[in-house]
């Protein structure tokens, strides 16, 4: 093997590897104005923000209805492309990545603070126990209740010390933002109190009485 094909193959395998797993993401929920349907279509992921709820203290509803807003459920979601002139592309906006769309910096302050170290963005589980962390901490640090999905939204927009320094009052577009949010989160949290304990029942007891 040459100098050359030393160099190449490493690199179209790492290329197969990350379009095998890219088919094998899980996919938007097919109902993402239903929170029973989306946590019945991925059963999983009512698993993991329980677990996130008695971590973090932070009701089901609040992360969801931030990651509705922020990536749709999209595992791979990131801010568009910038182009100059309409044809030349040179960035994109920020860093932000995954279903919870954590920026670079944010996400490895979480990775230290939580140790968790082998997180990822685009994993489901991984994601909602950051944005856990993050309301638990908008909670310490601007006494933002865990419940209010508006204050909370702001923070995870601005950061904490935008929020602190009031940076959304200049942005109109925000709060309308973040009142979209805060009525999601309402309506993600009446619908889960009707199916939430059908959600509680592990796979054996579905097999036979679902």
């Amino acid at each position: 093997m040459n100098k050359v094909q030393r160099v190449i193959k490493p690199l179209i395998t790492t290329a197969i590897v990350s379009l095998l797993l890219s088919g094998c993401a899980t996919p938007p929920p097919k109902n993402t104005s239903n929170l029973c349907e989306i946590f019945s279509e991925h059963r999983s992921w009512y698993d993991a923000a329980a677990k996130v709820r008695d971590k973090w203290g932070v009701p089901i509803h609040v992360p969801m209805s931030m990651m509705y807003q922020e990536s749709s459920f999209k595992h791979n979601a990131r801010p568009p492309m910038r182009w100059f002139l309409g044809f030349i592309p040179y960035g994109r906006a920020s860093s932000a990545y995954g279903y919870s769309q954590a920026k670079t910096v944010t996400w490895d302050e979480y990775v230290k603070e939580a140790n968790r170290f082998w997180a990822s963005r685009d994993n489901f589980d991984d994601a909602i126990d950051f944005m856990g962390w993050y309301i638990s901490k908008s909670q310490r640090l601007n006494g933002v209740s865990k419940w209010d999905a508006y204050a909370q939204y702001l923070n995870y927009h601005e950061g904490w010390g935008g929020y602190k320094r009031g940076t959304y009052n200049k942005k109109g577009w925000l709060i309308q933002v973040a009142k979209k949010v805060d009525s999601r989160a309402t309506l993600y949290a009446g619908q889960l109190k009707g199916c939430e304990e059908d959600l509680k029942r592990g796979w054996l007891w579905r097999m036979f009485f679902g």
